[in-house]
């Protein structure tokens, strides 16, 4: 054996004792992901001297748990409901309850695809729900959405992912790092990474290497068993790009195949024809897509498609990444509590990557029921997770918001027809999505959504004095503390503050002479306030 072959086995044998020395210094892998996450988050905070949050109330941590896992603010009879539980175990329960729901799969299918998908796009998001009711893992999800199975439905529309931009084969090289493995390699597409040692021109054009044999075939992705990439360097050198994972790590490859000219036409022929058929194109003895899988999930290269998944859910759930911007997931970025992502990568790969399993840990942790209001003298930064951070709705979740907030809270009161009435609710708002943006990193209110909200009759009607509104509710009711007691819970889930009762009963009561008007100025007031707007 000679002098280089072993120094490279020392060096990969030094870094599977550190990985094994890592592994061992990790919380065990019986504990659990909510014991995992307050674990690491108090003792991070311990090194800063940070004092986290006050835990918030049951009013606060069901609209945000039920925001969170079904896309809803809960009715006046489910605060009610659990508020006034005495059962110690009352939160768990809830979190399975509510992960048991149809409602549970169908938001996290829209927040995947809205993650997912080119913007504007719904195309992958029956087949996350269909996947995720299957019981999925995040892995077999992954190779549907790369490599497909034209032999089901579901899985023929998972692989809109690639065709949605195979036309851009950049594109779609970056989309496939930056969303599945947590990187974006654009900025070595002309040269190696200027900050990051780890990204070069290699690793870029090796990962479109995956891609450059695919091409949409009607309505289908095709691939064929040939086709290579030459890139230049800056220096103008002229390069054969290898199959090359993140990791560096590389694909040998068989020989390619050779075709001469008719071997080509009649191939191109051969493709028409499918295309006419409505037939996919058998996939090549060799599949550059396939080999991505193979490489992106086995053993020692795995841990980028973990660790994005986790820190990517973890971003939905706290509202900041442990990583920051969440496709910037190499060396020169480390995460803010590295041990955490280690432990919850390694708590992820070894469990099927549930997905399910890994949002039922992180609702049920501490930290997930903070307060976003800090008592202290600065709020610390947001990596410290010492506070709940305040989410603006997702398109989905605002319409549900105002369907159920505007609508008369006893509607929903007999527990035999409330579920059906609910979702009945729910869905019949389901086009008010489109009234409204899916939040980014810097979210302002747009100039549309107010003016929805100040000159669009439909919302109006949400508003008015009449028998199926809360509004109409609310005339009913002689007493304006009363009143103005059940509007804040039918819209808040919460009871109405000592300044609030004083505030608008005085409102009320300076318009005595027109007090349906004020009452429906009131429910206008409230569902357009920022209190519902947000997720805090």
């Amino acid at each position: 054996m000679n002098k280089f072959v072993l120094l490279v086995v020392s060096l990969s044998t030094i870094g599977l004792l550190q990985a094994a020395l890592q592994a061992q210094d990790l919380l065990p892998s019986e504990t659990t992901i909510e014991e995992a996450v307050d674990h690491y988050i108090q003792a991070e905070q311990a090194t800063g001297n940070i004092q986290p949050a006050s835990q918030v109330d049951d009013y606060i941590l069901l609209r945000r748990t039920m925001l969170d896992l079904i896309g809803r603010i809960p009715t006046v009879a489910e605060v009610e409901a659990y508020v006034t539980s005495k059962d110690p175990q009352k939160r768990v329960k809830l979190v399975d309850r509510l992960i048991q729901q149809p409602e549970f799969i169908e938001q996290l299918a829209y927040d995947l695809n809205n993650i997912l998908a080119p913007a504007g796009k719904t195309d992958l998001e029956l087949y996350l729900a269909d996947a995720l009711d299957k019981g999925k893992g995040w892995d077999h999800i992954f190779t549907d959405m790369i490599y497909g199975n034209y032999e089901e439905e579901m899985p023929k529309q998972a692989m809109q992912f690639v065709n949605l931009r195979i036309n851009d084969l950049d594109n779609l090289s970056n989309a496939t790092s930056a969303l599945f493995f947590g990187v974006n390699i654009s900025c070595a597409k002309c040269h190696d990474h200027p900050l990051v040692s780890e990204w070069t021109q290699a690793h870029f054009y090796g990962m479109k290497s995956f891609f450059n044999r695919s091409f949409s075939n009607g309505d289908f992705v095709a691939e064929r068993a040939y086709g290579e990439i030459k890139y230049a360097t800056t220096s103008g050198e002229q390069l054969d790009a290898q199959l090359m994972f993140l990791t560096g790590s590389v694909i040998e490859e068989p020989e390619p195949v050779i075709l001469d000219d008719e071997a080509k036409k009649k191939e191109k022929a051969d493709f028409e024809q499918l295309k006419k058929d409505k037939k996919p194109v058998p996939a090549p003895e060799f599949s550059r897509r396939a080999q991505l899988i193979q490489i992106a999930l086995r053993e020692n290269d795995r841990d980028y498609f973990a660790k994005n998944l986790a820190n990517r859910m973890w971003n939905r759930i706290y509202g900041y990444g442990l990583v920051m911007p969440l496709d910037q997931m190499h060396p020169e970025n480390p995460p803010s509590h590295p041990d955490l992502l280690d432990w919850l990568a390694r708590d992820t790969y070894a469990n099927g990557y549930d997905i399910q399993r890994l949002v039922r840990g992180l609702v049920l942790s501490k930290t997930y029921s903070q307060s976003s209001v800090y008592q202290g003298a600065m709020r610390p930064a947001e990596f410290w997770f010492a506070t709940a951070n305040v989410k603006p709705m997702s398109p989905r979740q605002y319409a549900a918001a105002l369907a159920l907030a505007s609508r008369n809270p006893a509607h929903f009161d007999d527990p035999n027809e409330a579920a059906s009435r609910i979702q009945n609710e729910v869905k019949a708002h389901r086009g008010w999505e489109r009234k409204f943006v899916v939040p980014g990193e810097r979210f302002q209110v747009s100039v549309d959504e107010a003016l929805l909200f100040s000159n669009a009759n439909e919302f109006k009607d949400k508003t008015k004095v009449a028998n199926d509104r809360l509004g109409g509710e609310l005339a009913a009711i002689e007493s304006n503390e009363e009143m103005v007691q059940r509007a804040i819970k039918a819209v808040y889930s919460r009871p109405a503050t000592a300044e609030e009762l004083e505030a608008i009963s005085a409102y009320v009561e300076a318009r005595g002479d027109r007090r349906e008007e004020a009452i429906s100025q009131i429910v206008w007031a409230l569902l357009t306030s920022s209190e519902l707007r947000f997720n805090h």
